[in-house]
């Protein structure tokens, strides 16, 4: 057992792809995961390319508008169901949650292998509506009726997807929390827990505690639409105003559940290409368990032009204000953790770098949603468009590949052209801004989100837009041939490349099939360096 010769990508019960598919090694559902979001998320950069090349100019250029409402519906119902909410927890958190703290695997490996499938099947259910007679769902990832009610597209199939894959993140939650609590090896007290396994902890509740909401509130929707029930219909007595609070106390918990382990990862590397232990390690946890409870008070902020009285805004409004301080905090910690450390710029670092420049912008511009005034204002515009996918691509997505680039060697065996990989980051970092900044400017000006044409006053914006679409794409295309070609050519990467000092880089590249020879026994906090580090 254990050994470049016994990993856990060379040994199984079963041949084949069986020995993936049915395996329940926390290693390799992890890989399984992670080829499914890579994938999931290279699909919805398709339909998001297509999209922009549509608002490259007024007026029809390559999809009718009923295309166009069916392009935005699955794109965000892809990136967010399948890539987003799944990428960093599913994946790095399954293949390194158990190693970070020490078990051989995590508390229910069986259920670990349904979570995966009911990801599959939920993915499945999705796609089909593509080919299912009344064509894909046009409504928006939000599914908001009274139009979600009303309209003959294949909404009620959409629903039923992320009805499933919500059972998925529930079961990843459940699991997480208790191998969390049951399995840490001897001498791993909480305060001695690595942060990316405090994270994880946090977005687990989340899941655990939210995902039902989603699960209902979905449900209703099928429910309405095939039995004509009434829950949000105006016409039967029902409120459509309901549904919006019911989706919005799980979806804006949902936002933590997909930074919070984004975070985790960046206050993985900061520490380790810093050379310094992290800044403030019990402000970090604190400030981590505080997001997570806090951010299920905030949801109303998403519907101060639906209709609420004056004291629901404020107290939401505060809220809002007030879950900013936390993420205050951990970019505080970061930058402090760098500063007087010797800065190692290796592909990793670099992303987290444009993670925390990115998100801070994401995080500011969050604050003028807060405020009642100015939201009224860019509600339901092009600013609150640029505003999301800052935190959530710029955020999120650029610390799944930091983690992708930080942990790839540790997975694989392999090491990657590290030049190659800084290139196509700072070509993602640069088409990423010139994509979604003019988006802000857009918004102020008045342009609304969801269509598909818009007045000739918005093209300069549009164009710029869509021309940095494509630069995003050349080095995500970029990042991905390096990736891929590594895992062929790539020299074989050492047990600890990158001079890291929690847990899973003192074990072999791959590791072993069950982790440790030896259980280890923790005597210190997880970062600290040894002088000759």
């Amino acid at each position: 057992m254990g050994g470049q010769d016994n990993n856990y990508l060379n040994t199984g019960k079963y041949q084949g792809i069986l020995s993936w598919i049915l395996s329940t090694d926390h290693k390799r559902i992890g890989v399984l995961y992670l080829v499914s979001v890579l994938s999931f998320f290279l699909s919805g950069v398709i339909l998001g390319f297509l999209m922009r090349l549509e608002l490259i100019a007024p007026g029809q250029t390559i999809v009718t508008a009923q295309t166009y409402n069916s392009l935005f519906t699955l794109h965000g119902i892809i990136m967010i169901f399948f890539f987003i909410i799944p990428g960093i927890t599913a994946s790095f958190g399954n293949f390194f949650l158990p190693i970070m703290i020490g078990a051989r695997d995590v508390a229910f490996p069986r259920l670990n292998l349904l979570s995966w499938w009911l990801y599959i099947i939920a993915a499945v259910i999705a796609l089909s509506t593509i080919f299912l007679p009344g064509g894909p769902p046009d409504g928006g990832w939000t599914f908001y009726p009274p139009y979600s009610i009303k309209s003959t597209t294949n909404i009620s199939v959409a629903a039923a997807a992320a009805f499933v894959v919500g059972f998925s993140s529930i079961l990843t939650g459940l699991n997480f929390v208790t191998t969390i609590h049951r399995l840490r090896a001897p001498g791993m007290k909480w305060m001695r827990m690595p942060l990316f396994p405090w994270t994880l902890y946090a977005t687990s509740w989340v899941q655990i505690l939210a995902t039902p909401v989603l699960a209902i509130t979905v449900l209703l929707l099928i429910l309405e639409r095939s039995l004509g029930i009434g829950f949000f219909d105006p016409a039967k007595g029902g409120d459509p105003i309901m549904f919006q609070h019911l989706f919005w106390i799980y979806s804006h918990p949902a936002v933590y559940i997909m930074i919070l382990p984004a975070m985790g990862v960046i206050s993985e590397i900061i520490p380790v290409f810093s050379r310094k232990s992290i800044f403030g390690y019990k402000a970090i946890v604190i400030s981590t368990l505080s997001i997570a409870a806090v951010g299920y008070l905030v949801w109303g902020h998403h519907m101060f032009t639906s209709g609420m009285s004056d004291t629901a805004r404020m107290i939401f409004s505060f809220f809002t204000f007030f879950v900013a301080v936390p993420s205050g905090i951990k970019v505080f910690n970061w930058i402090s953790t760098m500063y007087k450390g010797s800065i190692s710029l290796a592909p990793p670092m670099v992303f987290a770098l444009f993670f925390i420049f990115l998100f801070s912008i994401g995080g500011l511009t969050g604050l003028a949603n807060s405020s009642v005034a100015v939201n009224i204002h860019i509600h339901d515009t092009y600013f609150i468009v640029s505003h999301f996918h800052y935190v959530m691509f710029g955020g999120t997505g650029f610390a799944f590949f930091a983690a992708l680039h930080y942990w790839y060697p540790k997975i694989c065996g392999k090491m990657y052209n590290e030049t190659l990989a800084t290139v196509a980051g700072v070509i993602m970092f640069v088409g990423f801004n010139i994509l979604y900044f003019p988006q802000f400017l857009l918004g102020w000006q008045g342009m609304p989100r969801r269509y598909y044409d818009y007045p000739a006053e918005f093209t300069t914006g549009n164009v710029i837009s869509t021309v940095g679409s494509w630069i995003l794409i050349a080095g995500i295309l970029l990042m991905v041939f390096n990736l891929l070609r590594s895992l062929f050519s790539g020299k074989t990467a050492d047990n600890n490349v990158w001079g890291g000092t929690t847990l899973e880089w003192q074990i072999s590249s791959p590791p072993p099939v069950e982790n440790f020879h030896e259980i280890p026994v923790i005597d210190g906090p997880p970062y600290r360096r040894k002088p000759e580090q």
